[in-house]
């Protein structure tokens, strides 16, 4: 494959990172570095629909295009192939139309290239690109940074192909029909901005959970030593276990499956601490500049958020990061061993910092 080459000429742009909201949190910052760089761009980012509320309002993205994804799915399973052939070309004929001459494809892996490929922008180029997807690409970009640091693979591209990268910081938008939904549930639970933390406790994968009694034994010290109400956030799947949580510990108040994304992105922004596992709501944290301290088991996706008021806290055990290998028979002591005083802690710091900031 040919490297690119540096400062790439892009008129009409595609990026294809459509899944997930943790991973689309990371690659935010991509667009405002093709801006900075080539202000005239156009920039269009595919993205699957619901995720695509969280990039709605950000002035750096001239277009979204979403990917009908649980449409093809269900259409495959009826075995109705010829419905869903026809879909695909119909896609593929939206996307030529567009005449995008650079699609990029942050997500990897072969259906986000095909998705690339069916752009038919004449220069693909693919980050770390796997399952085959590379021979979809005409250039190839290898993974690369300092593992460490936030989006740290997303700002290694945008330097490979002379970006002007400034911060390299996630960042999200929030539009003004949002912040009105967010201040009125707000004032509906008594809350003010500043005055209640987010817990962000569910993910997709039990290895990366901290133990409910642990949010239990978190809650009342958050309440009464840092004087900020615990805001419980999730999807519906998510309901039943943080009512758990809150039924354990007076005062705090479950919004597990009662917002959607947008608004409790808008909650986020407006919280004055965040705590939570490694999960998209958390990553949020630092894209709003919010007190945040992540809880990190069984993956490392970065250890330093890139904020004076961000904190991880990962114990490095010799069998972590196992990611989606547990090797403990469902101890996960790697979260086990993260106690409420720990939290605690970093909480205090992460709040410290931004009184001095």
């Amino acid at each position: 494959m040919v490297r690119p080459s540096p400062r790439p000429a892009l008129d009409r742009l595609l990026i294809v990172r459509a899944s997930a909201i943790g991973d689309v949190v990371f690659a935010s910052p991509f667009a405002a570095a093709v801006k900075r760089t080539y202000p005239q761009a156009h920039v269009a980012w595919l993205v699957e629909p619901g995720i695509h509320e969280l990039l709605a309002a950000d002035p750096c993205i001239d277009e979204l295009i979403l990917w009908p994804k649980a449409e093809w799915r269900g259409l495959w399973r009826e075995k109705r192939y010829l419905e869903f052939f026809r879909r695909i070309r119909a896609f593929r004929a939206l996307l030529r139309a567009k005449r995008f001459d650079t699609a990029i494809d942050m997500q990897s892996l072969l259906k986000s290239g095909l998705l690339a490929w069916l752009s038919g922008a004449p220069r693909r180029i693919g980050l770390g690109s796997r399952e085959g997807s590379r021979w979809l690409m005409t250039e190839v970009v290898p993974k690369g940074g300092i593992e460490r640091r936030i989006s740290s693979e997303y700002l290694y591209l945008a330097e490979r192909l002379g970006l002007d990268t400034g911060e390299f910081l996630p960042r999200l938008c929030v539009s003004g029909e949002t912040e009105a939904k967010v201040g009125a549930l707000l004032a509906a639970h008594g809350l003010e901005p500043g005055r209640y933390a987010v817990f962000a406790p569910f993910t997709t994968r039990p290895q990366k959970h901290w133990f409910e009694d642990a949010w239990q034994a978190l809650a009342p010290r958050v309440r009464d030593e840092l004087g900020l109400t615990p805001v419980i956030l999730g999807g519906p799947a998510d309901r039943d276990a943080a009512q758990r949580i809150a039924a354990a510990a007076p005062g705090v108040l479950s919004l597990a499956g009662a917002t959607r994304l947008p608004e409790a992105a808008g909650l986020i922004r407006h919280a004055g601490l965040l705590v939570g596992v490694d999960t998209g709501l958390t990553h949020m944290g630092t894209a709003f500049a919010t007190p945040t301290v992540a809880l990190f088991g069984s993956t490392r996706p970065y250890l330093d958020t890139g904020r004076p008021n961000g904190k991880v806290i990962w114990l490095g055990l010799p069998c972590s990061p196992c990611r989606r290998r547990p090797t403990c028979n469902g101890a996960f002591t790697c979260l086990r061993d993260i106690t409420a005083g720990r939290v605690m802690q970093e909480a205090r710091a992460v709040l410290a910092a931004e009184r001095a900031a």
